[in-house]
């Protein structure tokens, strides 16, 4: 049951109604987390209650006294479950790296002094596997989730047409945009490169940019309408990221929810914080290991190299010359296309299959050969209107739809579905980041 389904949405429809007619809605909230885990395999409705309930424990023995050897414990655990799930031979479709990431932040919080433990089992184990973020994030801190558990405030009509907002755009993004792209171009010359022009391999080089983005940027805004109908608040994780103007400034707008995460529970947990060099190898170490949670593979540690490189050089370049405020407009412009260019570099490393595909795809490039007789004439079209899209804010857009009548949205879910069967692609592929 795949995020973004047909059998998705009924299932995110028969939750809604059923939870807030229910007496005991922490039990069905539960229940609704198993199934959905469970549809990619029993051995799921295993290993989530009893990693969770051994967290829990863990969680309220730290909260009585502070251990090393308990928060180790909490670590090798989600971690042995993360690494269990992607590199070995079980069939298990549903990776638990986003669970266990989130899993930890319950501990490692407390340990920290930071939060106090869940009042009992049952809502920390509706919290921690909340099924909108099971699949691929947003990663939240399990201890927000708790809390608007326990308060249980009413859904208002306006914060429900907000949420069918988030869906509709989500499924606009990823049908319309992410698997056109994928579908028109980018898949084929990412598996192939040394058949087409080097004009092309740029063309697919920028497609995957956008393809990445709406791909994950539409399951998160799923994610967030779909717990937002159960009146939960997920974190926004991306703030247009391709108009950033350095890297850090990426990072601060790209898979934000990742990012905060890699800062608060690596990056700071790292030893040298206070010396003078340790913080710029630190970053380094940060994103190689960034990377490697996207999968054990040279391109992945590539990838992150890159990152960390280009993170400590914008560091060690601010406090030499200083923090630029109040940038002039043909700085921040060289800015953005700078670092959406090196970004750009650094999505060949993460795509493709292999590192010799990747400098493969990079000599095509470098090749300046020019020819365009693999790309359809819809395709520049869409990507056009990808690039487009990246400067436009949702906000005025989605308060001026909450407030509308019921009727109004309905119609502008029909107009999407519509929309999708005319001009989507003829199979929706899975979300990208569900893999990771």
């Amino acid at each position: 049951m795949a995020t973004g389904t047909p059998t998705y949405f009924l299932f995110i429809a028969a939750v809604f109604f059923v939870y807030w007619a229910a007496r005991r809605p922490l039990l069905l909230l539960l229940a609704a987390n198993y199934f959905f885990a469970a549809r990619y395999g029993w051995m799921y409705l295993a290993i989530l209650p009893a990693c969770a309930t051994v967290d829990y424990f863990i969680g309220r023995a730290l909260a009585r006294r502070r251990s090393r050897l308990l928060i180790a414990a909490s670590v090798a655990m989600n971690a042995g479950a993360m690494i269990a799930s992607r590199h070995t031979g079980w069939a298990m479709p549903l990776g638990l790296s986003f669970y266990t990431l989130q899993s930890l932040t319950y501990t490692i919080d407390i340990y920290r002094g930071d939060i106090e433990p869940a009042p009992n089992l049952w809502i920390y184990l509706s919290a921690v596997s909340f099924f909108p973020t099971l699949q691929a994030g947003p990663i939240t801190r399990v201890a927000d989730v708790i809390r608007q558990l326990q308060k249980r405030a009413p859904l208002s009509a306006v914060e429900g047409g907000r949420a069918f907002f988030l869906i509709g755009i989500g499924v606009l993004k990823k049908v319309l945009i992410a698997d056109f792209l994928a579908d028109n171009l980018v898949n084929r010359v990412f598996d192939t490169p040394n058949l087409y022009s080097g004009a092309e391999a740029l063309l697919a080089v920028y497609g995957y940019s956008l393809q990445l983005y709406y791909d994950f940027s539409g399951y998160t805004d799923i994610a967030r309408g779909a717990a937002q109908l159960l009146g939960i608040q997920l974190p926004v994780n991306f703030d247009r990221p391709y108009l950033s103007t350095n890297l850090t400034d990426f990072w601060r707008r790209w898979h934000i929810s990742f990012s905060n995460w890699l800062r608060d529970y690596l990056f700071f947990s790292l030893p040298g914080g206070r010396t003078k060099v340790m913080p710029y190898l630190n970053l380094v170490i940060t994103m190689v290991l960034g990377g490697l949670w996207h999968g054990a593979t040279w391109n992945f540690a590539i990838w992150g190299v890159l990152h960390g490189t280009a993170l400590a050089t914008v560091r060690l370049w601010w406090t030499w010359r200083g923090k630029p405020r109040n940038l002039p407009a043909w700085r921040r412009a060289l800015g953005i296309v700078g670092t959406y260019h090196f970004v750009c570099l650094t999505w060949i490393f993460f795509r493709a299959g292999s590192v010799g595909t990747a400098l493969d795809l990079l000599a095509r490039i470098g090749s300046l050969t020019a020819g365009f007789e693999n790309v359809t004439a819809l395709f520049p079209l869409v990507l056009a209107l990808g690039f487009v899209a990246l400067w436009m804010r949702h906000e005025a857009i989605r308060d001026r739809f909450a407030a509308s009548p019921f009727y109004v949205h309905a119609a502008v879910l029909v107009l999407i579905a519509m929309a999708i069967e005319r001009w989507g692609a003829t199979a929706s592929a899975p979300f990208v980041y569900s893999r990771f």
